[in-house]
């Protein structure tokens, strides 16, 4: 079974320490390589090509603002997990806007980063519905987003109903329910979507939407 490549780009050595160990001890996981600082976090991506960054903000050198930016730029399909002591709205939303696929705080529990990981390596979104919402009504400020159907959509029905209920939050156990198909279908409808849309998780696949003008946060309710 292949493992899930991580980076992680932290520079206090104590925490980056402690986020190895835990992942050591996961049979699907593994750690190839670490940064104290973005422009390290850049280049070892780069060598390494790993399927999880796990990112901290404040870091020497170069953020983790810019470093998700200029890592999403080369490699669209990795996958950004922001691990911070940081709660603010402007840095959740400055890091979807350049890709992050998820943003967690350092007193999250061990089992809930290790679930994270997962869900963003399957390409799900470990944003708190709650803050999601706030977030997107921040990013789909007039001026920021499309008219409704001003673009066409490239996405088929189904997958644009798919995207809908994924920007509610729901997970793909949670769409599959509702829309009586399997799990697996589901991923396939996701999958499809980031192909189409040629990004690499369901929040890139959310923004990307609105902006767009294919649904409004009016229409998640």
């Amino acid at each position: 079974m292949d493992k899930i490549k991580i980076l992680l780009a932290e520079d206090h050595v104590i925490v980056r320490e402690g986020t190895r160990e835990l992942i050591r001890h996961e049979d699907d996981m593994e750690v190839v390589g670490e940064a104290g600082d973005g422009e390290e976090a850049i280049k070892l991506t780069i060598q390494t090509k790993p399927d999880v960054v796990i990112m901290d903000i404040a870091m020497p050198k170069l953020n983790g603002i810019e470093a998700t930016k200029r890592i999403k730029a080369l490699l669209p399909a990795t996958a950004i997990l922001i691990l911070t002591a940081y709660d603010n709205d402007q840095y959740v939303s400055a890091l979807l806007e350049e890709g992050a696929s998820g943003y967690l705080l350092k007193n999250v529990k061990s089992r809930e980063l290790i679930d994270a990981v997962r869900a963003v390596y399957s390409g799900e979104s470990v944003l708190h519905p709650e803050i999601a919402r706030k977030v997107l009504n921040r990013l789909a400020m007039p001026g920021v987003k499309q008219k409704p159907g001003s673009v066409p959509c490239t996405l088929s029905g189904r997958e644009l109903e798919v995207l809908k209920m994924a920007a509610k939050g729901l997970s793909k156990r949670e769409i599959a329910k509702k829309l009586f198909l399997s799990v697996r279908t589901v991923q396939a409808h996701l999958g499809n979507i980031f192909n189409k849309l040629g990004i690499g998780s369901r929040t890139e696949a959310i923004l990307y939407g609105l902006k767009k003008g294919w649904f409004s946060v009016d229409d998640l309710p």
